[in-house]
């Protein structure tokens, strides 16, 4: 580290050493050198040059569009989630568009109005109706977009608990995840982390009787068309419960509960009948196909080919094993949670083994 500072401080004085010599040439009487003084070839060459960067910047964006379209997320298996796009398309149809249009704007003008030295520049100093037009109208369509985003928002975050949402816990910690149901009684008994030890590995507190039939799982199922309230806690650093096919996203800080709701509407197996589903999971598989033709002539062992589940993700880099910081969620009739819930065990089951 001292060798490259060293080598950086020689170079950046090199650099102004260099840039003062420059000061004393521009300082002199007279200039007789005119070879950084542009020409009208030059002004015509850069002129172009702003026009065809412009359309060049267009024709990337049109193939971008056209080539990688479908990475993007398939509808929204959330309720709010239909809110989410609509907020997202209707701000991504103004980012472009304004975009497209001011960039046209600044390089149009600069090929237009290139130097010309018959041509002389009109100047003002102000003209007070324009400038009232290019701030007004920034004013009223950032202010409305701004406003539509935070009654979005609020109705998301509102969790109405008229409507019975069931209650689960999602713990974070480097680098696994673990969800916690509130049993029978709907209600999270208390937790702490200086109460993990052994098979409690979330820290709850087994003697509270709220806490007897709650239920730890390594794989997250839930309801369809049920209002679920996720507590979301962190042991260690900060985390990031991400869970894109719902639209949702919460951060898991150390030391306090967060908490986001939604509704699942969309069942893993109805998804993984959505076309664009479907056609994703195809291509994915052709490209693991190729790979484990490559693998076997090595002598290594095939990809088994890939089926679309729901995840929950971590969006944080949180260490060096964040990317393998995931676990598998299971959107199912209400029947078939109730027959899954039946198997597993509760917490005070699970600390007499």
């Amino acid at each position: 580290m001292t060798a490259f500072l060293v080598v950086l401080v020689i170079i950046l004085f090199g650099v102004a050493i260099w840039q003062m010599g420059k000061i004393f040439e521009m300082s002199k009487s007279k200039q007789t050198d005119t070879s950084e003084i542009a020409s009208e070839k030059d002004n015509n060459i850069n002129g172009w040059l702003m026009l065809g960067f412009v359309l060049f910047m267009y024709v990337i964006l049109a193939v971008c569009f056209w080539k990688w379209f479908d990475v993007l997320l398939p509808e929204a298996a959330s309720e709010h989630g239909l809110e989410i796009d609509q907020l997202m398309l209707i701000s991504m149809i103004l980012i472009f568009f304004v975009g497209i249009v001011t960039q046209w704007l600044l390089h149009y003008f600069a090929f237009q109005y290139r130097g010309d030295r018959p041509r002389k520049a009109l100047f003002f100093a102000d003209n007070d109706k324009l400038e009232f037009i290019w701030t007004i109208i920034p004013v009223i369509v950032l202010a409305g977009l701004i406003i539509y985003g935070l009654f979005t928002w609020t109705d998301i975050m509102n969790v109405d608990t008229e409507d019975d949402p069931m209650v689960v816990e999602l713990y974070a910690y480097q680098f696994d995840w673990r969800a916690r149901y509130s049993g029978k009684d709907n209600t999270l008994g208390e937790a702490n982390v200086r109460l993990i030890e052994g098979v409690n590995q979330l820290g709850v507190d087994a003697s509270d009787p709220n806490a007897q039939d709650d239920v730890v799982v390594n794989e997250l199922h839930l309801p369809a068309g049920r209002k679920i309230i996720f507590k979301i806690r962190s042991q260690d650093v900060l985390h990031s419960a991400y869970m894109p096919h719902f639209r949702a996203q919460m951060n898991c800080v150390p030391g306090m509960i967060t908490q986001f709701a939604f509704t699942p509407t969309i069942t893993t197996e109805e998804m993984r009948q959505n076309d664009v589903i479907v056609a994703k999971v195809r291509k994915i598989n052709e490209i693991r196909r190729k790979k484990s033709i490559d693998l076997a002539a090595k002598g290594e062992e095939a990809l088994e080919p890939y089926e679309f589940d729901y995840m929950l993700l971590c969006n944080k880099i949180c260490g060096t094993n964040h990317y393998n910081m995931q676990m598998k969620i299971v959107v199912e009739t209400e029947e078939e949670y109730n027959a899954w819930m039946a198997q597993q065990a509760t917490l005070a089951e699970a600390l007499k083994q």
